[in-house]
């Protein structure tokens, strides 16, 4: 049974490493859009093109790249002593054999997504799976310690090698090579300074034992991220081919929007949620609590980005990006509440893995791939970019969380007890939508209607939720050292 101190503690550890974490994500986020405006500038957009095919191929082999076991040195609560060197070497075999696959089959990658001149990017790029299999395990230890001031360090390490390696590279006519090799430099710095922050040191090893668990554990985290590269990318295909290439940038140009709130919320919450159930789960009471809990602060911030950003969709899109990207408005609206309870599944998804259950995880995601392709195709026929983003929701709603829910009840979680830990934050967001149609009907101008919307509708929804408050301030005012 875990004790009121020994839950102290990890709540102190928990907010500390979210408040880390919650910097670094926006540090980098707005680091990455001012490094990408000056990059837009110095290189052809063609040469973006071809970084682009070369970067898809290298997202699709990471997200298997360590066949999904350092998640089990992260959700392991004794000791990783002997845990940790099998999963070095699993981690740096599947790395290097997954790099060498990529720089053989570099050729018809290339040529099938009919970019050739990407070949020698992609085998470049490769370079970066050997690097993700060697730190395998030191970010996991990170993560596993709730050490995200460490992955701070690591990551601004990487922005700035890798912006001045882009930068003069780029100065010097090495277009689409620059942003390859900034990559590579990135990963090698942020590697650097992980190895010379993590305490505890692993050479290779093998226990024939720990591998077959490992795997048995890891391979189906491993298939359910290639299920999740597929489910948040097939949408492109197919609006690309139903409806063609200026859609499919009004599309792009929406999910992009859309998945701010995800990226801003969501990620800061994922780098300790996995470590944090875990620690907990020896408790079968205060582990089901623990995810509704979790569930409930993560909306309280979640839900207000989201509104603003559905129910502001047509000014916002106007105003920022010009008068021609206006029709990204219609589907912005629907794939922000995609992007608002892809923060609930994807909380859900580490509750899960901490729990051990990544084949109930890898069976979820294949029904959710499976439901979406015809309905997606079903929606561009109907209703365009609209109706795909309709399609998303639908199937995230209907599908994939009540699948979810039944796969929560062998851990006393309930949907009734869920759906009141999020009663105030919905109804807060209600009153926004109200606030901000009602703004739009009576203040003329799109900066206005933006400006006062937004204000308003935020004071609206802190008094909605104020009974919240000390949960919030709670979280806030937890230190590591308590």
């Amino acid at each position: 049974m875990t004790t009121g101190q020994d839950t102290g503690e990890l709540e102190s550890k928990v907010s500390s490493a979210i408040r880390w974490s919650a910097v670094n994500s926006l540090l980098q986020r707005l680091a990455a859009v001012g490094i990408s405006v000056l990059l837009a500038r110095l290189i052809a957009p063609e040469q973006f093109g071809v970084f682009a095919v070369a970067l898809v191929v290298l997202n699709i082999v990471l997200s298997v790249s360590e066949l999904g076991v350092s998640a089990a040195l992260v959700r392991h609560n004794g000791p990783v002593g002997e845990m940790a060197p099998t999963v070095t070497t699993l981690s740096l075999a599947s790395g290097t054999v997954l790099a060498l696959i990529c720089v053989a089959g570099a050729p018809w990658f290339a040529g099938a997504m009919g970019a050739p001149e990407a070949t020698g990017v992609i085998q470049l790029m490769s370079v970066a799976l050997v690097i993700a299999g060697a730190t395998a395990v030191p970010g996991a230890m990170m993560q596993r310690n709730f050490r995200q001031d460490h992955k701070f360090y690591a990551d601004t390490a990487a922005f700035v090698a890798g912006t001045a390696v882009a930068v003069v590279l780029a100065l010097m006519g090495f277009g689409a090579w620059s942003l390859a090799w900034q990559r590579i430099a990135q990963n090698l710095s942020a590697a650097v300074i992980m190895f010379w922050l993590t305490e505890d040191r692993f050479r290779p090893g093998w226990n024939p034992v720990q591998a077959r668990a490992l795997l048995a554990f890891g391979l189906p985290l491993a298939g359910s991220s290639l299920l999740i590269f597929g489910v948040m990318n097939v949408d492109y295909i197919v609006v690309g081919a139903v409806l063609g290439t200026v859609p499919l940038g009004f599309y792009l140009l929406a999910f992009n929007l859309a998945s701010w709130p995800v990226a801003a919320f969501s990620a800061p919450v994922r780098s300790v949620s996995l470590a944090a159930f875990s620690k907990v789960r020896e408790d079968p009471e205060l582990f089901g609590r623990s995810f509704g809990r979790a569930l409930g602060l993560l909306a309280l911030v979640t839900v207000p980005a989201c509104v603003l950003l559905a129910a502001l969709a047509e000014p916002l899109v106007r105003v920022v990006y010009g008068e021609r990207w206006a029709p990204a408005a219609a589907a912005l609206a629907l794939l922000v509440l995609l992007g608002a309870v892809r923060v609930a599944l994807e909380l859900g998804y580490d509750f899960l893995a901490s729990a051990g259950r990544s084949r109930a995880i890898l069976v979820i995601h294949l029904v959710w791939l499976g439901a979406l392709l015809p309905l997606l195709a079903l929606g561009a026929h109907l209703d365009g970019i609209r109706g795909v983003a309709a399609a998303h929701v639908i199937v995230a709603v209907l599908v994939v969380a009540p699948a979810y829910l039944v796969a929560f009840q062998a851990y006393g979680i309930r949907a009734g007890a869920l759906g009141a830990r999020l009663v105030r934050p919905v109804l807060g967001g209600v009153v926004m939508v109200a606030v901000v149609l009602g703004v739009r009907n009576v203040v003329d101008g799109e900066v206005l209607q933006i400006l006062a919307g937004g204000v308003l509708s935020c004071l609206a929804y802190a008094a909605a939720v104020f009974p919240m408050r000390h949960e919030v301030l709670a979280v806030l005012r937890k230190r590591a050292d308590a």
